[in-house]
């Protein structure tokens, strides 16, 4: 009850600026760019469990891709965006779109259909550049804002990127959330996994403190609510 009231107490995440663009920050891990009516997520990770079993053995359940885009077409009926951009990591590995089902990949295509889809390029599908529909980019360019998978490692401003999946942790009195977040210091915003096999790596981990050394927000993704939450009342794992 404690924590729950903590969070309560916490502001709700307020619409952000980035590089003059105005950003929308969704329950459901992605970005809304109302000018560009233009929606972005990151890391779908489609065929995870697939991949997992081809190279161990062992089996996951192989509904992963279909969770994943439940709720990616769940966010495109409510945005009916003119473009979707997939942030990169858009599938586990480069053979992934050859053991889609052939339902999800209709799914695919039906999201496709009567918009321009741009698959960024991914540390896990670089190698993937055809076969699935829309088109393919290293980075894109919106305005002032410039989206990529992987952040760099000089400042960059308007800088969109995802890769690391954050998860921000809230503690108190022994009891802890700990939710998928966005993480921006109004120059660069790096966005939560949107997969449904995706776990996350801690935003007080030092592999965030040479992107945000001036300190960030982490917004979370609560029940109903983005909690914005500054970088000294997050816990460490």
């Amino acid at each position: 009850m404690a924590l729950g009231q903590r969070l309560e107490k916490i502001t709700k995440a307020p619409g952000l600026t980035l590089a003059g663009e105005s950003l929308t920050l969704d329950l459901c891990g992605g970005l809304w760019l109302e000018a560009h009516r233009t929606l972005v997520v990151s890391d779908l990770h489609l065929e995870k469990g697939s991949s997992f079993a081809a190279r161990s053995g062992q089996f996951l359940p192989p509904y992963d891709t279909r969770e994943t885009l439940a709720c990616l077409h769940e966010a495109i009926a409510r945005f009916d965006p003119r473009r979707v951009v997939a942030l990169g990591d858009s599938f586990h590995d480069a053979r992934g779109p050859e053991r889609m089902e052939p339902g999800d990949r209709a799914m695919i295509a039906a999201l496709q259909e009567g918009r321009d889809w741009v698959w960024i390029a991914g540390n896990h599908d670089a190698a993937i550049n055809e076969g699935v529909g829309g088109r393919y980019a290293e980075t894109l360019s919106l305005g002032g804002l410039t989206l990529r998978h992987e952040p760099t490692p000089d400042s960059a401003e308007g800088e969109i990127a995802g890769h690391l999946h954050p998860c921000g942790k809230v503690a108190m009195r022994g009891r802890a959330v700990r939710r998928r977040c966005f993480v921006t210091d109004g120059h660069r915003l790096i966005m939560p996994a949107f997969g449904a096999y995706t776990g996350g790596l801690n935003v007080r981990d030092r592999a965030f403190e040479p992107l945000f050394p001036g300190g960030f927000t982490a917004h979370l993704l609560g029940d109903g609510r983005v909690f914005a939450i500054g970088r000294t009342m997050l816990a460490r794992d």
